[in-house]
């Protein structure tokens, strides 16, 4: 028997997955497939699943795999907003709200950081082909006093705790 697809509660939640699915889609070689009900990401493998209120959650998130140490630096730097999803959270993978008052650069940089863990090598080239273009652009409109817009990866503490937790001794493997 197939999943029913699980739908937004509010114009505000539509409004949040398209935002998700743009910048998802964004990336190269990325596609969409509904697969329990719900969108989920991939490029080769999946590397965003939507969490539209699972089992009737209060929260509308998105999971992600990240790399080792990650999940926990997240959801202990940022509780109100990163969990440890149901099924996929003992592999590694967080979850992120994107409703309320979601940080849009963060996601951002989680998903692409997801998306680089699971695609295909040409397409993590395109990727960053593509930002090595864009950057003397970005140079330039800072020079000229303009707002570039970029994506940024997860934050600096994140990492530096992930990587902590990775060189103790009987650290979490994956």
């Amino acid at each position: 028997m197939a999943h029913p697809v699980k739908l937004p509660k509010s114009a505000a939640e539509a409004r949040a997955i398209e935002r998700l699915r743009r910048i998802c889609l964004a990336l190269p070689d990325a596609t969409e497939k509904i697969a329990w009900g719900e969108p989920t990401w991939r490029a080769g493998k999946m590397f965003a699943l939507m969490d539209t209120h699972h089992h009737g959650a209060e929260h509308l998130a998105v999971w992600l795999p990240m790399p080792f140490g990650m999940q926990e630096a997240l959801v202990e730097e940022h509780p109100d907003r990163c969990f440890v999803p149901p099924y996929l959270g003992g592999k590694g993978w967080v979850g992120v709200r994107i409703d309320g008052k979601a940080d849009w650069k963060m996601i951002a940089g989680l998903v692409e950081e997801a998306y680089r863990m699971v695609a295909p090598p040409k397409s993590v080239a395109k990727l960053d082909a593509g930002a090595s273009a864009a950057a003397p652009a970005s140079r330039a409109s800072r020079r000229s006093g303009a707002a570039a817009a970029t994506t940024t990866s997860p934050s600096a503490e994140a990492r530096k705790a992930a990587s902590r937790r990775s060189a103790k001794p009987g650290g979490r493997a994956r």
